[in-house]
Formats: C-alpha cells, structure tokens, sequence
C-alpha cells in the first residue's frame, strides 16, 4: 500500500463509496478494554457528515460508546471491490424527529413496535478520519496487474490498479 494516497477534507467521495453498501461493521471498546465488532445496518450519510444508525437504547454498544466514544465504522462490498474505514466520536440519543427521518420499513424487523418504539436510539458517528481502497472489479484490469507483476518481476503498484485515498475532517 502507497503513503502516497491522497488526502483530501471532502468526505463526499467516501459516502460515494459506502452508499450502496447495505452492511457495515461498528467497533467499540467493551467493558474488558477489548474491541467489540458487531454488523449494523447502514443508513445514509446525514448532510452533516456523520454516519447515523438505529440501534436499541440498552444494546451493549450505547453502554460503550457512553464509556469510550471512540469508534470505528468498517465497510465491506467485495462484489463491487470497494473497502472503506471510518474513525469517529459516537453519540447515542433519543430524537424522534430525527428517528422519523432515518426510518425505513425494512427496520421493523428490529423494532416490531414499528419507529414509535421507545427502545429506539440514535446512534450518530462524527468522523475525524476515513479512508477507503477501490479496485477495480474489471478483468482486464486485474490481467493488466498480473502481467505486469509477472514480465517486471515487481508486484503491482496500488495506484496501477487501485483507488485508495484518505480523508480528515
């Protein structure tokens, strides 16, 4: 992996990435001092540039996230090739404007009682850092890769082949 990757303030081409990716990987330090990942349904990117997901107000990761607001957001979609990283700050809280606004009926599978559930929380990450790696799923593109390894004798560059880039806020 280069240290050159580019960075860049502007978050929009990391939620470009992330958008269709339906789940993503919440990390959180438990009460032991351990990292704790689990999958969380990904909302859309809020306009302020946080990430937003609902969650249950006395699910373990509220407790955690109370105690250590660092987190970390993992995005995965192999059938697109595209991997992101998110670090941030987590804030859990109860809105139910807000609540009203990022629900969806596919939710009721986690909240029967439908977005009037009082178990409902906001679960808001304000990122300080992204980073995110794109390669393309193209065939002809991963033969240019091999090719070039195998004739060169030197394994591909990440810019050869991949978009890789990271973001600070």
């Amino acid at each position: 992996m280069s240290d050159k990757s580019p960075v860049t303030h502007d978050l929009t081409q990391l939620f470009d990435k992330i958008k269709e990716v339906r789940m993503a990987m919440l990390t959180t330090t438990d009460e032991h001092g351990s990292l704790h990942s689990r999958p969380m349904a990904t909302i859309k990117p809020g306009q302020d540039q946080a990430l937003y997901f609902l969650t249950d107000g006395n699910s373990a990761k509220v407790f955690e996230v109370k105690k250590d607001s660092q987190v970390n957001v993992s995005y995965s979609d192999p059938s697109s090739n595209v991997y992101a990283s998110v670090s941030g700050r987590a804030n859990a809280y109860r809105d139910q404007a807000k609540i009203d606004e990022l629900w969806s009926e596919p939710m009721r599978g986690w909240f029967p009682k439908g977005k009037d559930d009082p178990s409902i929380t906001i679960l808001k990450v304000t990122i300080d850092k992204g980073e995110y790696w794109d390669s393309p799923s193209s065939l002809l593109v991963q033969a240019y890769a091999y090719v070039r390894a195998v004739v060169t004798g030197e394994p591909s560059k990440d810019d050869d082949v991949n978009q890789h880039a990271q973001v600070r806020v």
